[in-house]
């Protein structure tokens, strides 16, 4: 394995002060995988102070010195170096109560979460793997080091991590650590939920979510309640070959890995249980369940503590993942007007999505027409078209010299754009304003 030169540069000099020193967890686990890591940690037996004085002359940050944790700015990036360390006692099932430091790096790696998290490299580039990581990785599986529920009664969020590694990596969860996770999921009600929500979205966004997502649903219920309902809920409905569950399963994986997209798919048919009628052929009908499917995103986004701006955008789309949509320019230019192009063309990949996981509709179909409407999007957008009051010829301060007050002033602006979406009148400064006179 080979290192890249800042990080030699940390380890060499830490060596030549006289500690050992070493790349680990993530970076080496990437590296292996042919992955270029997103950041470099590093571990070593030099104490805070002594690293600061190895370093006396870079940009030094004390990130988590009380941890042993210094971090090293070289050319803007930043670089983590830790003192060895064995974790105190757990007391809150998430943070050690203290740390104690120590010179022995297979100490510092037997207190780690995965095996394939628990691997250093050297200055010459050898693997040091304590705990068969690479073996795991040939097999693809998400191992605990040492004993599952002992990792998982001290940090009850490794529950989580393990899932998602298990999704983004697509691997398996070994069976002692899934066993684990099945009798301690209960604590992750310990965890923050803001916690929850990081690693509950990259999870969402893995290859392998669908399997993840029927494997533990269990805890995927645990952390959102209002899901709870759709499992094993049957549609008994001609348009729909799978249960509630099933069928959000799918649909989340149709879309793209993207946090707005899956959450909203996770969530769009989440109020179909509370909304049912049965006509007098034992057919079902969710009549009003996108409105009711929205309510229970926002009560789950709140929770979760997702920022306002990105729970707005999911309840949006969640009310209306299935808004007819058309090619229609009329129609487009309406979408547009309230969804804006980035939501509408969410909206596109919704829809395509949403009807896939039916199981009774034609794939290539579904495709074909979200192809169609993204064209004739694309097509209308390359004209300029109005399809905001700033796009209009005409503003408040027009309304204003013709006689217009208060609230008159904005019910008549919308009435104009209407009438210039809907293709009634040129957008033309003299014309909307002969209208108005």
């Amino acid at each position: 394995m080979i290192l890249p030169g800042k990080v030699q540069y940390i380890l060499h000099r830490l060596q030549s002060a006289g500690f050992s020193a070493y790349a680990v967890g993530g970076c080496v686990r990437d590296s292996l995988m042919g992955t270029i890591p997103k950041d470099w940690d590093i571990c070593t037996s030099a104490l805070p102070a002594q690293m600061k004085q190895v370093f006396r002359e870079e940009h030094l940050v004390e990130t988590g010195i009380l941890h042993g944790t210094l971090t090293i700015i070289l050319d803007h990036i930043p670089y983590e170096v830790t003192t060895y360390r064995l974790d105190g006692n757990y007391t809150d099932h998430r943070h050690p109560d203290s740390v104690r430091f120590v010179d022995q790096i297979d100490r510092d790696l037997s207190r780690r979460d995965f095996t394939i998290n628990a691997m250093a490299c050297d200055l010459s580039g050898n693997i040091l793997d304590l705990f068969e990581g690479q073996a795991d990785l040939e097999k693809r599986t998400v191992r605990c080091v040492g004993d599952p529920e002992k990792r998982f009664e001290e940090d009850a969020l490794r529950i989580l991590r393990a899932l998602r590694f298990a999704s983004v990596l697509d691997f398996q969860l070994d069976p002692d650590t899934a066993s684990a996770i099945r009798r301690l999921y209960p604590t992750l009600d310990l965890v923050a939920p803001e916690r929850i929500r990081t690693e509950l979205v990259k999870m969402l966004c893995g290859a392998g979510v669908g399997r993840i997502l029927r494997e533990y649903t269990d805890v995927i219920t645990f952390l959102i309640p209002c899901l709870k309902a759709s499992v094993g809920y049957h549609q008994d409905n001609p348009h729909h070959l799978y249960t509630v569950w099933e069928h959000t399963i799918r649909a989340v994986e149709q879309v793209p890995p993207d946090p707005v997209l899956r959450v909203t798919m996770l969530l769009h048919d989440s109020g179909k249980p509370f909304t049912r009628t049965t006509d007098d052929k034992g057919i079902g009908h969710y009549r009003g369940h996108q409105q009711y499917s929205a309510r229970l995103a926002e009560e789950v986004l709140n929770h979760l503590r997702f920022d306002r701006a990105t729970s707005n955008r999911i309840i949006s789309l969640v009310e209306a993942h299935d808004i007819p949509l058309s090619t229609e320019r009329r129609i487009l230019l309406r979408r547009l007007n309230r969804f804006g192009e980035e939501d509408l063309r969410s909206l596109f990949l919704i829809h395509q999505a949403d009807r896939i996981a039916t199981g009774t509709r034609n794939q290539e179909h579904a495709r074909e027409h979200c192809q169609e409407l993204n064209r004739a999007l694309d097509l209308l957008l390359s004209e300029k078209p109005c399809f905001t009051l700033k796009d209009l010829a005409v503003h408040g301060e027009d309304l204003i010299s013709l006689g217009y007050r208060g609230r008159e002033i904005g019910e008549n602006l919308e009435e104009l754009l209407t009438k210039v979406m809907d293709g009634e009148i040129d957008n033309s400064k003299e014309k909307l304003l002969s209208i108005l006179s």
